[in-house]
């Protein structure tokens, strides 16, 4: 399953086989369970790697992982990304990097805007 998240934006998956859950964001997909079970393959799952678009070895966010199918432009949550996420994301092969967005319950901001590529190169201009 190839995502837009890649691993400059959460390295630690490739660089500590770090687990997140993962799953869709559908307000008719089943709800999140509660133990998150990392094995149980949903009734209209598959098992998948999540993988970015970088093509480098190491860029996946998740491997050999039960989800339910989805669809290109369905969105997927990456749970527990924390605090180390934006801190070890990067701007690797000129990539911006993604919002970073505080979740409260039903509640949620945007706590740090996604980078532009104007971002990108504004130290470049004098």
């Amino acid at each position: 399953m190839i995502v837009d998240a890649a691993m400059n934006d959460l390295l630690r998956p490739t660089l500590y086989e770090a687990y997140h859950y993962i799953w869709p964001v559908k307000p008719d997909a089943a709800n999140v369970t509660a133990e998150r079970d990392a094995d149980v393959l949903p009734i209209d799952g598959e098992t998948v790697d999540v993988v970015g678009p970088i093509c480098e070895s190491g860029d996946y966010l998740a491997q050999d992982r039960p989800l339910p199918r989805v669809q290109r432009g369905d969105l997927l949550s990456v749970f527990t990304a924390g605090a180390y996420g934006f801190s070890m994301s990067s701007n690797y092969n000129n990539r911006p990097r993604a919002p970073e967005v505080l979740v409260d319950g039903d509640d949620f901001k945007v706590i740090r805007r996604r980078e532009t590529y104007e971002d990108l190169v504004a130290e470049e201009r004098v």
